[in-house]
């Protein structure tokens, strides 16, 4: 019955938002049905087992909050959890804690949305509790064997009180109270003893220290409003970030599998473990570094801290500069709604997830990918997480297992990072390099600024929603979109009065990955362009939809502009492109020579069909990216790129700024292709489609 109600409870939601449905980072009582029973407040107080943590929620100065109306999750301890977190920490009643410890604990176990424990799949929850932490979620089972979600590892949803909805809200009694560390990842990584090698490597290049920052006090996102615009025919309101955050993410090799390796490639650990780490680092990089400058002045076992140093650069390529909140966020967003079932954006029976992110390595990327095509995959290996993996027609390269959690006696994240085990080594090897990264790079523009990921902009909300249609009815409960103030982003420079705004997923946008970066108002921005794994000729695409509210604005390459302004209106079915040509035939229909010859149409004119594993989905149909005049690939530049210098990509607006929105420039994913991919030029060959 309890499930019942709070499936009854969303089902009314719904009616009453008309377009808006679910959960909010607001409470707004005009979008929720009213049943007549218990607030969250009532709840505690009503119930003699949880007068503790109602007398926790009292001190915290929250009790008026769990009184009014809105959408909560509370994990909700009772006396005999608290009680048990007492005893461990030296005290006789919950009258002893501190007004700060309540704040602590009861923010701790609150989040301001909805989850019932069918919602909650492996990783991380999509919200952070009320002290701006994320909740791990595993599942396991109980003493009864019954298939039970646990939180951060340590405490379970209670199997026989889960999912008791309240007027506000939905309650999940659990067995252990959640804690976490304030600790910094460095301290966090120091404190699992499975992971010494790794620790004395971080400790020795002096890298711990650069995972420490957490957070830039010189922004404060309270003094921005938020920012209206319109796409399409879409209205809607972006705000800026609250705070900005540093984030890291590090790859962690346990030491057992070191000291395999260590015995594998004949390495002594006589004069200690750093020296047979900086071995190890010795026999993988020189034959990628031997002949660079850099390398050479750094090498040796007394120059650790330099930046080039082989075993600094190995322990370097090991951390993402970013915080990706959840073993389920290093690929994209998975759906299981309607007809999607997999990640969103994306058909994953043609097509493994994958992004690619920048390491704290100098230049360098790493590839995340999911394994979820069959023709290349074992059913063990089937939805898992990989580094540096490329299995197809020309290379087997099974890359790095990720594995989701550590050990329940370990803590995994911090308020800076967290970390992840992998079962084999990582680096930017030679097969890294030539075979792995000797492909066509495609970077969801989210995945390009590192802020956007720290701070879980990326690919939240709920994508099969769509967001309210005024700012005055705005309770962002599907999600937010952002806009970022000059100097938010790392490596952007915005001049003029132009507006860069990241709209949140939806499975009806005409967007890879469901979500999509735009340029609004008189723009002239710039980006440092990722970094690519070897010196050569490469071609620059841009991924994005034409629409009549685009506008056109010029590219430049590291300050040249490149060829003629581009025209985001125009389609593949224009005269000055395919005209009539487009749309005759399906892709999937296509001969083998005719897919090849189209596609040396387009390329000649400086374009290509949209992705062929890309979609967009209004719930009940699929729509492929390659089949639309609109979802295409445009190439920005074809350039000659040195990999240890900074590039720079500049988009203009030439559009009349008086067209306010209908100048709107968007980004939804760049293409990063070596010449030895796009270069084909043997009669009837082609680029893959994918």
């Amino acid at each position: 019955m309890k499930r019942l109600k709070y499936i009854f409870f969303c089902a009314m939601c719904a009616l009453a938002g008309v377009m808006t449905v679910g959960c909010s980072d607001e409470p707004d009582k005009e979008n929720f049905y009213t049943f007549t029973g218990e607030m969250m407040s009532d709840y505690l107080r009503n119930r003699p087992e949880y007068s503790d943590f109602a007398y926790i929620v009292d001190q915290a100065g929250m009790t008026d909050l769990l009184s009014a109306y809105g959408h909560y999750t509370c994990f909700l301890p009772s006396n005999t959890v608290v009680d048990n977190y007492l005893q461990k920490k030296g005290l006789s009643s919950v009258e002893e804690l501190t007004v700060g410890q309540c704040d602590t604990i009861a923010r701790t176990h609150l989040v301001n949305n909805m989850y019932a424990t069918i919602d909650m799949n492996d990783g991380t929850l999509n919200t952070a509790n009320m002290n701006k932490r994320y909740i791990q979620i595993t599942h396991t089972t109980d003493e009864n064997d019954n298939s039970v979600v646990q939180l951060n590892r340590m405490s379970k949803i209670i199997f026989e009180l889960k999912d008791d909805s309240v007027e506000n809200g939905i309650v999940q009694p659990i067995d252990v109270l959640l804690e976490n560390s304030n600790s910094s990842i460095s301290d966090v990584l120091k404190s699992n003893d499975r992971i010494g090698i790794f620790y004395e490597g971080l400790t020795a290049t002096g890298l711990r220290d650069t995972l420490i920052k957490t957070r830039d006090e010189s922004y404060d996102g309270s003094k921005y409003d938020t920012y209206s615009y319109t796409s399409d025919f879409w209205r809607e309101i972006a705000v800026a970030p609250e705070e900005k955050k540093y984030g890291f993410t590090v790859f962690v090799e346990p030491d057992e599998l070191y000291k395999r390796k260590f015995e594998e490639y004949g390495i002594s650990t006589a004069e200690g473990n750093v020296k047979a780490l900086y071995d190890l680092a010795c026999k993988i990089y020189d034959p990628v570094f031997a002949g660079d400058a850099d390398y050479q002045a750094a090498y040796g076992f007394d120059k650790l801290t330099e930046r080039y140093n082989p075993l600094n650069m190995f322990i370097a390529y090991h951390i993402l500069t970013r915080d990706v909140i959840g073993w389920n966020k290093l690929t994209p967003i998975e759906l299981h709604s309607g007809i999607v079932d997999g990640a969103i954006g994306i058909k994953i029976d043609k097509m493994n997830p994958n992004d690619w992110y920048e390491t704290l390595m100098p230049h360098t990327m790493m590839k995340l990918e999911q394994a979820t095509v069959r023709e290349y995959l074992g059913d063990s290996e089937r939805g898992q997480r990989y580094i540096n993996r490329r299995i197809d027609d020309k290379f087997v390269i099974k890359g790095s297992k990720v594995f989701p959690t550590v050990e329940e006696v370990y803590l995994q994240d911090a308020p800076n990072g967290r970390y992840f085990y992998i079962d084999d080594i990582i680096a930017f090897s030679k097969d890294t390099q030539e075979k792995v990264m000797n492909d066509r790079i495609r970077m969801d523009f989210s995945t390009i600024f590192p802020e956007v990921m720290t701070m879980n902009m990326r690919l939240n909300g709920d994508p099969t929603k769509d967001d309210e249609s005024s700012k005055a009815d705005q309770t962002y409960k599907n999600g937010k979109n952002y806009w970022f103030p000059k100097g938010y982003l790392d490596n952007v420079t915005m001049k003029g009065n132009g507006v860069l705004v990241y709209r949140r997923p939806h499975w009806n946008f005409w967007s890879y990955e469901g979500d999509e970066f735009n340029l609004f108002g008189d723009y002239d921005f710039t980006f440092r362009l990722p970094p690519v794994p070897y010196e050569g000729d490469y071609q620059i695409r841009l991924g994005f939809c034409a629409l009549d509210t685009r506008g056109v604005a010029q590219i430049y390459f590291d300050g040249k502009p490149q060829g003629i302004p581009v025209d985001m209106r125009k389609r593949l079915n224009d005269e000055s492109i395919l005209g009539n040509q487009f749309g005759t035939k399906k892709w999937a229909d296509m001969t083998d020579e005719e897919k090849a010859e189209d596609q040396k149409m387009l390329k000649n004119l400086g374009y290509y069909r949209g992705a062929y594993g890309g979609y967009h989905s209004s719930g009940s149909t699929i729509n492929e990216f390659v089949d639309n005049e609109r979802t295409y690939r445009l190439v920005l530049c074809t350039v000659h790129i040195n990999p240890k210098q900074d590039h720079f990509i500049r988009v203009r607006c030439t559009s009349s700024s008086k067209l306010g929105n209908n100048n709107e420039f968007m980004m939804d994913y760049l293409e990063i292709v070596p010449k030895s991919v796009y270069g084909v030029t043997s009669s009837g060959s082609m680029e893959s489609d994918l």
